[in-house]
């Protein structure tokens, strides 16, 4: 399907915050993206984002209902809107399905986290890159990915491997949300997601094996404090992040890799709870006669990420501390990232979490509308220049820095 006069068609799926900002971000290009559908399940929240676009810059945009698991109603979608680019902004859940529509029709595709199983969190792209040679065949790309972390932090360190390093050993990606939503508990994105990804074992790359340390919420978890750039110091815990599956595959000469996280003690008080309690279950439990997923029961009770916008204060920090070798010295570089949430707040009406992964997410469909970024299979976004990439964060909201630092320690 993929032809020239396809190309300003773009077909987002999902209408949470992330998709809320990228549409807002193409609606902002429209000699790059000149048609735009939004597609979700929930049609009321597609209509919410096409008479905002419609109030901030005039734009028309198309909106549908669609069921993401549905792969023959997707490949109808797709069929009758026939998009250059398929930006997939719903569930992890929902990535294989997805991808094989975009096989069928023969349209790229584009996420901004791995493929995870409703039934197990295990987070990888196994599943994914298994599509490389269908792609292939196809004549057609899908890019993994391309949100902040993943996607910003992988292009980081491309840029510092291309610039300033002849080889990197040490790799360490910290993302910090100092900000303050007002609300006793909440998640910054999809609760289940969210909830599912920090109760997970944690692991990190070291000498060529991955090593198991304990979840955050156990008393044995690795953290430390870490002074951030405009913020302060900030408690940062060991997390594992889909990122760096890829990472340690075409990062030369990488020794070890580590994602770290920071939590309030009162977001771990809340985890602890809901955790011992059994809230934080990903299987089904008899009650009342019905069967209930005790995590996707806690969803609805929680606030939804993308009202959070409002009453956010306060910063996002995330960046990579690289050290390596450059003309035989050892050098330390730290590549990082400052997001405002109320700025965020006042251009898109979402906050700085979304912002920071929807800008990205745009940014990778931009590479592709444009030709910058080409490629036939399944990529990571390591895999391509980093340099247009870079440049268009800078133009688009998300302006980097590069400052010297200090090596983070061996151990905690």
């Amino acid at each position: 399907m993929e032809t020239e006069k396809n190309k300003g068609k773009i077909l987002i799926i999902g209408a949470g915050g992330v998709a809320t900002v990228a549409a807002h971000k193409c609606a902002q290009l429209p000699h790059i993206f000149k048609d735009i559908m939004i597609a979700s399940r929930t049609i009321t929240k597609c209509e919410a984002i096409k008479k905002d676009i419609k109030k901030r810059y005039g734009r028309d945009i198309k909106i549908a209902q669609i069921d993401a698991d549905n792969v023959p109603d997707l490949i109808k979608l797709i069929e009758d809107f026939k998009p250059y680019l398929v930006l997939h902004l719903a569930l992890p859940y929902q990535n294989l399905h997805i991808m094989e529509a975009c096989v069928e029709t023969g349209v790229h595709y584009i996420d901004t986290a791995n493929y995870e199983s409703p039934d197990n969190p295990h987070f990888e792209y196994a599943q994914q890159l298994a599509f490389h040679d269908r792609f292939k065949k196809r004549g057609i790309m899908a890019l993994l990915g391309s949100g902040f972390d993943p996607g910003v932090t992988n292009v980081f360190v491309a840029y510092a491997q291309k610039h300033l390093f002849d080889e990197i050993h040490y790799l360490d990606i910290l993302d910090c949300n100092a900000g303050s939503h007002g609300q006793p508990f909440a998640t910054n994105f999809n609760p289940e997601i969210n909830i599912r990804e920090v109760t997970q074992v944690v692991r990190h790359w070291e000498e060529g094996k991955w090593i198991e340390t304990p979840p955050i919420m156990d008393e044995k978890s690795i953290h430390f404090k870490f002074h951030y750039p405009e913020v302060g110091e900030r408690e940062s815990y060991l997390l594992y992040h889909e990122e760096l599956e890829s990472l340690v595959k075409h990062v030369k000469g990488l020794k070890r890799a580590r994602f770290w996280m920071t939590f309030s003690e009162n977001y771990l008080t809340h985890i602890r709870v809901l955790h011992n309690i059994g809230m934080t279950r990903i299987d089904e439990v008899e009650y009342e006669g019905a069967r209930v997923v005790p995590v996707k029961f806690l969803k609805k009770l929680l606030p939804e990420p993308s009202s959070l916008g409002k009453n956010y204060k306060g910063k996002t920090v995330i960046g990579n501390i690289m050290t390596g070798i450059k003309d035989g010295k050892v050098i330390t570089r730290y590549i990082y990232n400052v997001c405002d949430h109320e700025k965020a707040y006042i251009e898109t009406g979402t906050q700085a979490i979304a912002y920071t992964t929807g800008v990205p997410a745009m940014i990778g469909a931009m590479m592709l509308f444009t030709n910058t970024w080409t490629g036939e299979g399944v990529f990571n976004m390591e895999q391509f220049d980093p340099d247009p990439f870079m440049e268009a964060l800078n133009i688009y909201g998300l302006p980097w820095h590069i400052v010297e630092h200090e090596p983070l320690p061996e151990k905690f």
